[in-house]
């Protein structure tokens, strides 16, 4: 008896000084300047955008990685291709880029293409993983959402070219989702992730999504 409660004790001990330690990471992502650290460079790359369009992809890049903290060791998938361009960016300051993943991940995340990934299923669990975590974050109901979450919505919102497009039932709208995703029905292969190194298996499909980090 005794050893069952000591273990029981050990294990609350353990869950909540994980909680603590996500927490305070999220708190750093939060604080960070992502906006101050890559606005000039995401302005090179989308020229296209002004600099309340560059604002909201630097958000929805700092959703991406909130949503990557969320998500432990689990594989995300990016489902915005202008926030894609700001990851992108924000890798090729590698030694900053680096400091900035110990602090608020603990480790490395890495962008690997859904070529790359283990099992060709990985990126729709990716992808579903992105749609639950991201409305947690926002607080929609991801099974009847009222509206999409920023990194769902954003290439269409900006028009990106070459963007993933998402609607939130095409099947109610009379549709087939060939001018769109269905969000009500996302479980498909994305094309790049971020992951952890987790080897859960899912549902391929026609939905999509970018990448995501390791």
């Amino acid at each position: 008896m005794k050893f069952i409660l000591l273990a029981a004790v050990l294990l609350g001990l353990g869950l909540a000084w994980r909680k603590w330690r996500q927490a305070g990471r999220a708190a750093y992502i939060e604080q960070f300047p992502l906006q101050e650290r890559l606005d000039r460079r995401l302005a090179a790359r989308r020229p296209e955008l002004d600099a309340g369009q560059r604002r909201e992809v630097c958000e929805g890049l700092r959703d991406y990685f909130l949503i990557c903290n969320a998500a432990g060791r689990h594989m995300v998938a990016m489902p915005s291709q202008a926030v894609d361009d700001a990851w992108h960016e924000f890798i090729l300051f590698t030694r900053h880029y680096r400091q900035f993943c110990q602090r608020a991940f603990g480790r490395f995340l890495h962008h690997t293409p859904a070529e790359a990934m283990r099992t060709p299923t990985a990126a729709g669990e990716g992808l579903k993983r992105a749609w639950r975590l991201a409305c947690a974050h926002e607080g929609i109901d991801p099974k009847q959402p009222q509206r999409l979450p920023r990194l769902f919505a954003l290439d269409a919102t900006l028009g990106i070219a070459g963007g993933f497009v998402y609607r939130l039932d095409c099947l109610a709208a009379g549709g087939t989702g060939r001018d769109g995703f269905c969000a009500s029905h996302i479980g498909c292969s994305s094309g790049c992730s971020g992951d952890s190194g987790s080897s859960d298996g899912g549902s391929d499909g026609g939905c999509g999504g970018g990448c995501g980090g390791d």
